[in-house]
This record gives C-alpha cells, structure tokens and sequence, in this order.
C-alpha cells in the first residue's frame, strides 16, 4: 500500500481502522492506569500484600504466550481472527478478577487477561503494518500514544472514585463491558480490509510456544521467589537463568548481546520498559502508604506522567526522523533517570508529594519519545513475512523486562518492609536499569524508518540472523 499525500490517519480509507484501534489502546491505558491506582487496595482487602507484586508481574508473564501464539498466527495468513480471540482472552480474565473472592483467585484472572493483553498488542501492530504505509506509522504510535490522553486525565482518578464510594470490583466489571461494546464496534469496521499477507510464513510454532511458556514460567517463577524463604535468591538466579535460556528463539538473533539494529531496539524497550513499569506501581503505593492519599487522589500521581507521555509522543510522530535515533535516545534516557532520582529523593528525604508527581512526569516525557520510535524502528527492518515475528519479539522484550523488573524489585521491598528504605530501594534500582539502556540505545542504526513501505528493504536483516554489518545509516537522521 503506497502512501498518499492528501489522505492521513483520519482520513479516507484509514478513518475507521484508526478510530477502531485506537479505542482498543484506549481501553487497554484506562484498565492499566486503573490497576495500577487501585492494587493497594485491592490486596490490602483480599489480604494478598505478598502477592501484590505477582498480581502485575503475572500478567506480564503470560501475556508472552499470547504474544508469540498472535505473532505466528498472524505471520500465517490474517489478522482479525487472533484479534477477537485476545480481546475474548482480555475480558474473561476482567471478569475473573472482578469476581475473585480472595488474592489466589484474581491472581488467576490477571493470568487469563495477560494472554488476551499480549495478542491484542501484536495484533494491532500488525494491523499498523499492513494497512498503513510506512510514512503514517510515526502518526499512528503517536496516536496510540495520545490514546493515554483522556485516561490519564480520567481514569485514575476515576478509579479511585469508584474504588472509594462503589467498590474496587467494578473496575474491572466497568472496563470489561466497555471493551465487549467497543469491540463491536472494531469488528464491524476490520472486516473487509486487506489484512491477509500474500506470502504466509512457514514454520514449526511448537518450539517457540513451549520458549514462551518457559518463560512466563521463569517469570512466574521469580515473581513468586519470595515464598521460598531462604532461598529466595536461588529461585531468582534460576528463573533468571531459564528466562534467558527460553527467550533466546523468541527474539531476534544478537538481542541479548545488544547487537546493532533490530536486536538493539527490541533490547532497548524491554530495559526501559522495566525501568518504567517497575518503579511505577509504587507511586501510587507511596502516596497511600506514606502520604495518607485517598485511592481518589493518590491515581492522580500517574498523571502527569500520562500527559507528558502522549504530548512527547506527538513530538516524535511529527519530528522523529529530523530528530533522530540518538537524540531520542539520550534525551528520553535522561528525562526517565531524572524522574527515578526525583523519586528515590522523595522517599528518601520525605519531600513533598507535589514533587513525586510532578518529577514523574519527566518520565513519561522520556518514555513518550522512545516508545514509539522504537515500535516504528521495528515494523522499518521488517518485511511481510515477519512483522508477526518481530513485533511479538518487541512485546515479549517488553513484557520480560517489566516481569523480572516488578519481580525483583518487589522481592527487595519486601525484604525492606518495616525500614524506609523500600520505596527509595526500588526506585534506586529502576534508574540503574535506565542507564543500562543507553549501551543498546546507541545501537538502534537506521533503516529509513519513514519513508519505506512494508516491502522489504534491501540488504535489510532477517528477524532472527541479522547481517553483521550495520544497516547502512541515513545522513540526513544521523
């Protein structure tokens, strides 16, 4: 599909794939910013603080199958059919989890949605592929990432309300029906479109649906270290180990050695993204637990997160490329570290909470450059044949380094329950695995990201054997 000029993301034959994903990546930001807002309460009712952690960290995990099982589906023929099986997946774990009697139970539903969660974001991805041309993919993110607008605005606080004057279950049983009616809604306007690839992968999925398995259960594994008493660090080294092990054929070759391009940027996003999504779950905790915020109030700390988010995000769709990978990456690594130390500083020195909220939206102006650049990176060194692949390998990265980042640093807040060095701990911890994506970050290369169509690139690397030498660079981005 070639680019045309006068028609853009709002218009024409885009219009109503656009508005159907983006209301999908809308209830997906109300019922993460939701969560996140409500958990305190949540396991402070069913009486499940050890399993505070896992309820995140679960999820995460077990959206890896789901990533893997919609990528390889999706590289063998259409779209819509992997879709509507993890929307189905994402609403029964809402229900599940709504309903949940006691912390096990809602454990079990975060499980079920992670499988849904994870197809649903693959699938989209794939759908940006095939019917957008390459020039409108920076626009799209950008638009997923504006889609966090309104929730950051309404939903946490909205959460929290619903948390203090109804009850915590209706925050999953509310976004559960929107989801069911908006889905609908994306059905009706997907059919018909071309979302079938001309030329299907082939391929054994077998090996790499037991690698995902593997390591959701590493990452089950070392969520749940801390119930093995004094071995608790062994269980850690040993999910580690199986993690890194099974994650090997699920992403592209060289990943885990920050090799350039592709493997770099599927590595950068799963270091910031445990950098981010680890330490965030405790501001809301923070402000309840140290401040005395009220559920209503205490959502409003991921606000300004939220908006910085979206607004840096429409800087990089609409500047990007005239930017360029480095700047972004420097820039957007210093603006995360910023607001870890302002964190860590807060809880450390008991400052005032304006400052919590306030330092936490530079990391949501960080994350809103290098987000979505790093998606569009990824669908430009891909061909037909392995968007599938490479998006669910962005994912799976994604949804690893948050895993193990929730993980151990909730293992350490715990094993500091009782001092104040908790929360200054985990946010310490964070802003070291944001430094640490600078090594990758400054190998993301080029691959005319922009301006090329969905064919492939010539002398562009494979999903899983990239070429040695580095895609060739474009001067005028460098």
């Amino acid at each position: 599909m070639t680019a045309d000029p006068e028609t853009g993301i709002w218009q024409g034959r885009y219009v109503w794939v656009t508005v159907g994903a983006v209301a999908l990546i809308f209830l997906a930001a109300i019922q993460s910013l939701a969560v996140t807002t409500v958990m305190p309460v949540v396991s402070a009712d069913l009486d499940g603080q050890r399993l505070y952690a896992v309820a995140f960290a679960g999820t995460l995990a077990t959206s890896v199958i789901g990533m893997v099982a919609v990528g390889a589906w999706c590289d063998r023929g259409g779209v819509l059919a992997p879709l509507s099986t993890s929307v189905g997946l994402f609403v029964i774990g809402l229900l599940v989890a709504g309903f949940a009697p006691d912390m096990p139970v809602l454990v079990v539903g975060r499980l079920i949605q992670g499988l849904g969660t994870g197809g649903q974001t693959v699938a989209l991805y794939v759908v940006v592929a095939r019917v957008y041309p390459g020039a409108m993919h920076g626009r799209v993110f950008a638009a997923f990432s504006a889609a966090w607008v309104v929730p950051s605005l309404i939903g946490p606080f909205l959460a929290g309300a619903v948390t203090e004057f109804l009850h915590w279950r209706w925050v999953f049983l509310g976004v559960a029906a929107l989801t069911v009616a908006a889905f609908g809604m994306v059905v009706a306007r997907l059919h018909g479109l071309p979302l079938h690839t001309d030329e299907p992968a082939t391929g054994r999925v077998a090996p790499r649906l037991a690698c995902a398995v593997a390591v959701a259960a590493g990452a089950l594994g070392l969520s749940l270290a801390g119930e093995f008493g004094g071995w608790a660090w062994a269980a850690v080294a040993a999910s580690i180990v199986v993690i890194g092990l099974a994650s090997r054929p699920l992403l592209p070759t060289g990943t885990l050695m920050a090799a350039r391009g592709l493997p770099s940027v599927v590595l950068m996003r799963g270091l910031i993204a445990g950098a981010l999504f680890g330490a965030e779950i405790y501001v809301p905790y923070l402000l309840i637990d140290g401040y005395g915020f009220s559920p209503t109030w205490a959502g409003l700390g991921l606000t300004a997160a939220a908006i910085a988010w979206a607004a840096a995000a429409d800087v990089q769709g609409r500047f990007g490329d005239r930017i360029g990978n480095t700047r972004i990456t420097l820039i957007g690594t210093a603006l995360l570290v910023a607001a870890l130390v302002v964190a860590a500083a807060t809880a450390l020195l008991a400052w005032h909470p304006a400052v919590l909220i306030a330092g936490w939206g530079l990391a949501g102006g960080g994350m809103g450059l290098m987000y979505p650049r790093l998606t569009v990176l990824t669908l430009a060194y891909s061909t037909p044949q392995n968007q599938g692949f490479n998006s669910s390998a962005l994912s799976i990265s994604d949804s690893i380094g948050s895993a193990s980042s929730i993980a151990i640093l909730g293992l350490v807040f715990t094993a500091l329950v009782g001092t104040d060095a908790g929360f200054p701990a985990v946010f310490a911890i964070a802003g070291v695995l944001a430094l640490a994506a600078l090594v990758p970050g400054l190998r993301l290369g080029h691959a005319h990201e922009g301006s090329r169509s969905t064919a492939p690139r010539p002398g562009a690397p494979t999903a899983r054997r990239p070429r040695r030498r580095a895609p060739p660079r474009s001067r005028a981005r460098a």
